[in-house]
């Protein structure tokens, strides 16, 4: 999707531009930020990791979110139920049926989704999201504005680094018309979506950039059991993970047991382009959201005019 195109949806030219992130001075200290507010949120937590961190998994319990935040109980055809996730999901060709229906049990399971009989008609169940997935999301939200703020100082980008409720509602409605400009850039760095593709993935990418970053080199001293214990997979799972980055030549693996990984070129660039990509698509979305929400203060405000008035 070209500037031009994100330009009709949002109104105006987008205030930032790709190449110009991704050439940023500071991109490496707000690569390192990145990585320690994700693994903050999921480091000791293998359970999370397991239900979430797989682009399928993360794909549904997102959109969820934004399906949820948009829907109207006027329309029907907003009305959040695994027949729309399903629709949504096939035409972003990222889920089959089957796939949802088990994710979506999952979800319920462990209490992250609720299903209830619509109150216009009892035929139709529909989802909700609980207070903890939300609570999760915030913190997601707050995570990938974090490297937007230290690059760029000069836009304020308080609402999403501590949302609100309200706020998290309004930026996920308003970024259910970005959702293909969301789901082309997850799609432009097959690299990266090597380890987004697989349960624990990108967690794991994380803390081996973390670890290359802190040890001041290209090489990260972790174990495939430890780093595996640690989100919640077995070292197998991240052996398998490892030796197919290093057959694309994203990594090279020395020593047994995964002692030292070396991070190559190759990956440091592909990572610093989605991590990019994610910041010029939050930056629409946030422009988009601050409109909204000054456009319904506006609301508001002649509604209360009218009153007085009255």
């Amino acid at each position: 999707m070209e500037d031009a195109d994100v330009a009709r949806l949002l109104g105006e030219p987008p205030r930032l531009v790709h190449a110009d992130i991704v050439g940023h001075p500071r991109l490496p200290e707000a690569r390192r930020y990145y990585l320690d507010c994700i693994l903050k949120i999921y480091d000791g937590e293998p359970f999370l990791v397991r239900l979430l961190v797989e682009s399928g998994r993360f794909s549904l319990y997102h959109l969820a979110l934004v399906l949820e935040a948009a829907q109207d109980p006027a329309r029907r055809e907003t009305w959040l139920t695994a027949a729309l996730l399903k629709k949504w999901l096939a035409t972003l060709g990222i889920a089959s049926g089957r796939h949802v229906d088990h994710l979506l049990a999952r979800l319920h399971e462990v209490g992250y989704i609720t299903s209830e009989p619509s109150l216009c008609d009892r035929r139709v169940r529909i989802l909700s999201l609980t207070e903890e997935a939300r609570a999760h999301d915030r913190a997601w939200l707050a995570a990938h504005y974090a490297p937007l703020s230290m690059l760029y100082p000069e836009h304020d980008y308080a609402c999403a680094l501590r949302p609100s409720a309200s706020f998290q509602t309004l930026h996920r409605r308003t970024s259910l018309n970005f959702a293909s400009l969301g789901g082309r850039l997850m799609l432009s760095e097959p690299h990266v979506l090597l380890f987004l593709n697989h349960a624990a993935g990108y967690p794991i990418l994380a803390a081996l950039l973390q670890a290359a970053m802190c040890d001041g080199e290209q090489q990260a001293s972790l174990r495939y059991a430890d780093i595996g214990h640690r989100f919640g997979v077995s070292h197998t799972q991240v052996r398998k993970l490892l030796v197919a980055a290093e057959e694309r030549g994203l990594v090279k693996l020395h020593a047994g047991g995964g002692h030292k990984v070396e991070i190559l070129p190759e990956l440091w660039t592909s990572h610093d382009r989605a991590i990019a990509g994610g910041m010029y698509y939050h930056d629409v979305v946030y422009v988009a959201t601050m409109r909204a929400a000054d456009a319904l203060t506006q609301l508001e405000a002649g509604h209360a005019v009218d009153a007085i008035e009255a």
